[in-house]
């Protein structure tokens, strides 16, 4: 299992993490949104080629999961971090409300079925996370999926985050290396930017009025936040709480986390052993005596 890249936003694995002590704004010194844009560029140049040797090593598969607040911005850093990636080797699954099939099975039956396979990096917005979080703060959910032994609110969240870690780990050991972000957007930043979707036009459609509603909660999901992440932020699958309020900034620090982590495994293309060699040297010759 890969080690966890060395980050001020990594989530320890002690339990000790605050959000009260999670930063939602860049610190002082960060470079501004140029700069950022500029090292994303550059970041995204070698996530490509880190990618591309991934693909054709073909022993790790990578898991990027997203979880934030409304309009945290998720589905935009995961087009900016992942913009030029080989498509081949690169698949998106977003889970909203389950469907009835999936309400049939265990929690995380629907996620398993999406998880990537070796050589390609599956990405998560929103994932099996969603159980401790969104069902956490209305625990009325739990009654459509009837649990055989009904529902202890005391014990359920410990047991799902026991499951979360115990699947998480199965994966590590599989070879897959997982990564988990959190946008730590502010209510403030929120606010600011549920009013930019009512006053831009082009971005009407993305506004609803249960992500309002929601923000009601807004507490009670700070909590739930606050036991997934320190539950659930372990070496083989950590978790990253990373400032959101600049998206700019947000979206460079997710980069560096991949491209790091990606170099961190030591990938290579395939050598080609004396007995391949030989076979290519044939094929060459035959498809240069074509020209003649």
């Amino acid at each position: 299992m890969a080690d966890p890249t060395k980050s001020p936003y990594l989530v320890p694995f002690d339990g000790s993490f605050r959000v009260s002590e999670a930063p939602t704004a860049p610190p002082e010194d960060a470079p501004g949104k140029k700069r950022c844009r500029k090292r994303l560029a550059a970041l995204r140049e070698e996530l490509r080629e880190q990618q591309r040797m991934l693909y054709a090593h073909d022993h790790h598969s990578v898991l990027l999961v997203f979880q934030a607040m409304d309009a945290a911005g998720k589905d935009g850093t995961i087009r900016a971090v992942m913009q030029g990636v080989n498509p081949a080797g690169c698949q998106v699954s977003s889970f909203k409300q389950p469907s009835a099939e999936e309400l049939d099975h265990d929690f995380l039956w629907r996620t398993a079925k999406q998880l990537p396979e070796r050589g390609r990096i599956g990405i998560f917005n929103r994932s099996y996370y969603e159980e401790t979080l969104v069902v956490r703060v209305h625990p009325e959910y739990l009654g459509y999926q009837r649990l055989p032994d009904g529902v202890d609110l005391d014990t359920i969240w410990d047991e799902r985050f026991q499951s979360i870690r115990e699947h998480e780990r199965h994966l590590a050991r599989s070879g897959t290396v997982i990564l988990k972000f959190w946008l730590n957007v502010s209510r403030e930043e929120q606010r600011q930017r549920f009013l930019a979707r009512l006053d831009e036009p082009e971005k009407n459609w993305k506004f609803s009025a249960g992500d309002v509603k929601e923000r009601g909660h807004w507490d009670a999901y700070m909590h739930a936040y606050e036991e997934s992440l320190r539950a659930t932020s372990r070496p083989w699958a950590p978790w990253y709480a990373i400032p959101a309020d600049s998206k700019a900034f947000m979206r460079l620090q997710v980069a560096k986390v991949v491209v790091k982590t990606l170099r961190g495994l030591g990938l290579a293309y395939p050598e080609v052993d004396e007995a391949a060699r030989a076979t290519l040297d044939a094929m060459r010759a035959l498809l240069e005596d074509e020209d003649g």
